[in-house]
């Protein structure tokens, strides 16, 4: 019997006394998390975007905005840390996801899968007497059918296995799962729009069965590359990008402060890219139609989010869940300065090429406003995200529309999952390493995070404690923050402050070491990866 069966058992005998057949009335709430892909800081109009999100405008309104909420930089670590309440290292995914015969691959914390030394947020819940249902992006390990959905506690899945793949014609390794089974999608198919409806069609069918709650998670391509947007929307926003990156920049803090996203006085980070003035037009007139695709693509995000929100409704659901709506990481600088596309792209509507149109590190730094940094990294740009928590049933009315400043980060969400189910976590796995952010859901103005919290990836690598933010670039210098001064990070404390920053090197440090991080100074990650796998053979 495998470790991961022993795990099952083990979390179904915590919970025998539960009678999944009980008469009575289970009123605890249900629960969605919805996980875009490479959305920036600013892009939805909530927290200073342009972008028609009215409905996730909404959440917001009746809800609550987390201004400090912290994922992992990446896609990959991001989902595993969410999904388990651990950091990515500990499960697994310290990387990405790789084959164990490929050249990343080995056993252990960069072996590219879930292992079987943790448990999902499913597998938890599920325990306990909920639904457990998903749809959209899974990538958390492709090769291995042992950690897929099903396997990892999920009663129903339908969606991407791996990462990166066509919204409307995914096939061939990128292709569609139901289930444990590849299957072909028709001519009407559109990832954002066919993972809300069979979502939406998982939770009838489940309410049809009994009245036990359920858990969605509901993770969305969009808008990763390539970006597939539908004609009607790129066409929606294309012209409106002719301005460029400064004026967006400018036009996007402007209603940060309006809407006081940010408390006292904020520099933004500058642009990293080339002056929109020095550009030729052609190359306006492209980077303009990336820009509308990219818009185009969280348009119909928003879209989903109404029509989920509207079936919720209809079955009288919506004031006893709870929604988390979150990215996986910054806006997307995959693609160089300016990104993929041209003029050609418009050539071939609806945007169906399997290459597809990249954002690029220009407009992905505009995206990220006011921050520095984009995916991949751990500054500001990179690790911090919008998170919008709605719960009718469970937020005050005086505190709808406000903001939550506290920090938190993925790992909350397992502890945060278990005290609203009221379920277990098992004792046999590393204990959670997230709080509970339900204090702060529930307008308790205190900070749930006193000790420390870490990040790492590909040797960018980050510690925040209380005001203060140690963070790298891989290969550069260790630089310190005072975040409630200087949340843009542009006034590097590290010489004036040493003796905290060294403090803070040592932490992370020890945090690294007992998470098998691989931190030497200036390392290169592949090289030490490939040695770890030839000293195994």
């Amino acid at each position: 019997m495998t470790k991961h069966w022993l795990i099952a058992l083990a979390l179904i005998l915590c919970h025998s006394a539960i009678s999944f057949a009980e008469k009575k009335k289970d009123t605890r709430p249900n629960i969605i998390v919805v996980l875009v892909d490479d959305m920036g800081y600013s892009d939805i109009g909530c927290y200073g975007g342009e972008i028609e999100t009215p409905n996730i405008d909404g959440l917001a309104a009746g809800g609550l905005r987390f201004t400090q909420f912290y994922n992992s930089g990446r896609c990959c670590p991001t989902r595993a840390s969410l999904m388990t309440g651990l950091h990515p290292h500990q499960v697994g995914i310290g990387h990405m996801t790789a084959s164990p015969n490929k050249p990343l691959g080995f056993e252990g914390p960069y072996q590219g899968y879930l292992n079987d030394n943790c448990v999902t947020i499913a597998q938890v819940l599920k325990t306990s007497g909920y639904h457990t249902i998903m749809t959209g992006k899974w990538h958390l390990g492709s090769d291995r059918q042992e950690c897929w959905p099903l396997q990892r506690g999920f009663d129903r899945y339908y969606g991407g296995i791996s990462g990166a793949f066509n919204y409307f014609k995914p096939g061939g390794d990128r292709g569609i799962t139901s289930g444990n089974k590849a299957v072909t999608t028709d001519e009407d198919f559109y990832a954002t729009d066919t993972f809300t409806d069979v979502a939406c069609d998982f939770i009838s069918d489940e309410a049809k069965a009994d009245d036990r709650p359920f858990f969605l998670y509901l993770a969305y391509n969009a808008p990763h590359w390539p970006l597939n947007s539908k004609w009607e929307e790129f066409k929606k926003y294309q012209g409106k990008y002719t301005g460029g990156w400064e004026e967006l920049m400018k036009t996007r803090l402007a209603k940060q402060k309006e809407i006081g996203l940010f408390q006292g006085d904020i520099v933004p980070a500058p642009h990293v890219g080339p002056k929109w003035s020095s550009l030729k037009d052609q190359r306006r007139e492209d980077l303009d139609s990336i820009m509308a695709a990219y818009a185009g693509c969280i348009d119909s995000i928003d879209q989903n989010i109404g029509k989920l929100t509207s079936h919720l409704k209809e079955l009288g659901k919506l004031d006893n869940t709870v929604i988390f709506f979150l990215s996986d990481n910054g806006a997307c600088q995959e693609g160089g300065v300016f990104g993929q596309g041209s003029e050609e792209m418009v050539k071939n509507p609806p945007l169906e090429t399997v290459s597809g149109v990249r954002l690029g590190l220009a407009w992905a730094n505009a995206c990220n406003t006011p921050f520095r940094l984009y995916k991949h990294f751990v500054h500001e740009g990179g690790a911090c995200t919008p998170m919008i928590v709605s719960w009718p049933n469970g937020i005050a009315k005086k505190d709808a529309g406000s903001f939550v400043r506290h920090p938190a980060y993925l790992p909350d969400f397992m502890a945060t999952c278990i005290e609203l189910a009221g379920a277990k976590y098992p004792t046999n796995v590393p204990p959670c390493e997230g709080l509970s952010i339900t204090s702060l859901i529930q307008g308790k103005n205190k900070p749930v995070h006193i000790d420390p919290i870490y990040w790492e990836h590909e040797g960018n690598a980050a510690m925040r404690w209380g005001n203060w933010k140690l963070v790298r670039e891989y290969k550069k210098p260790w630089e310190l923050y005072s975040m409630d001064k200087d949340r843009t990070e542009m006034q590097n404390l590290a010489q004036s402050n040493a003796a905290k920053k060294d403090e803070m090197v040592k932490m992370w440090k020890t945090w690294a070491t007992k998470n098998q991080v691989a931190f030497p100074e200036r390392f290169n990650m592949y090289e030490f990866l490939n040695k770890k796998k030839k000293k195994k053979k």
